[in-house]
């Protein structure tokens, strides 16, 4: 068993000419140098291609047609050979130059997932604050019936334990993949750090309402409908409320 564990940095991108570079800062900037770092590019024409090819350090580089964000995930996956795998995706950066050196530093053994916070940073990147939804101190797959608790960019997994991403969802599969993750995790471990900065906006932002539809389908398959139906009136009240405080979700 490795004392220093490799870890495989996946980042998909397309057309990100505006936000690859300072991610890819983040990555190869890192103290802790046992590290795979793949990018999958999904054949951008803008700069893109040309910016990656101006840094050392990035191990493999994927430039081809997919079928979505989750379809390159898959790819990444494919590819990957480190003992973790963690997705950070193009406009996220890990938190700051020793941030995996601490957190391996802190391990007691393998844990089959490693978990911790998220900054929310916007365009300038500026700290705007934490997530809405904070951490639990002990991670389980049941925590996910109160949503996505820890932030797909702040969840660190075991690759021999990392399943597929389900094509099936368009905008939400990284709260399926998280929670079959953690359901078949026998060691979970709180890092107590935070690990990344995530750009505000994304995906199921934009596409807020479908998204919602996709992580009802996803609640209900794992908790059951009553449950989900309860939990996602709370939800939208909270959701409600923070949106009212804060401007953002």
């Amino acid at each position: 068993m490795r004392t220093s564990p490799k870890i495989s940095i996946i980042t998909v991108v397309f057309n990100g000419e505006k936000y690859i570079g300072r991610t890819i800062e983040s990555v190869v900037g890192q103290t802790y140098k046992e590290l795979e770092y793949i990018i999958i590019d999904g054949k951008s024409t803008d700069r893109t291609l040309e910016l990656i090819g101006g840094f050392e350090g990035i191990h493999q580089v994927v430039s081809e047609p997919d079928k979505g964000l989750y379809d390159a995930m898959n790819k990444g996956l494919k590819a990957a050979s480190g003992d973790y795998v963690w997705f950070l995706n193009s406009g996220d950066q890990i938190y700051n130059s020793t941030t995996i050196e601490t957190l391996v530093a802190g391990l007691n053994g393998m844990p089959d997932i490693i978990y911790g916070g998220t900054m929310i940073i916007d365009e300038a990147q500026n700290e705007v604050g934490d997530r809405r939804l904070k951490p639990p101190v002990q991670l389980s797959w049941k925590s996910f019936r109160q949503g996505m608790v820890v932030c797909h960019q702040s969840i660190i997994v075991r690759r021999e334990g990392a399943p597929a991403y389900n094509l099936e969802y368009r905008l939400s599969a990284d709260i399926d993949w998280a929670i079959r993750a953690a359901k078949d995790a026998s060691q979970i471990h709180n890092s107590n750090l935070v690990l990344s900065r995530f750009l505000e906006g994304g995906l199921t932002e934009h596409n807020i309402k479908a998204g919602l539809k996709e992580r009802f389908k996803i609640m209900r398959h794992f908790y059951g409908l009553i449950p989900t139906i309860l939990r996602h009136f709370v939800f939208g009240v909270r959701l409600t409320n923070f949106y009212l405080r804060h401007r953002r979700i």
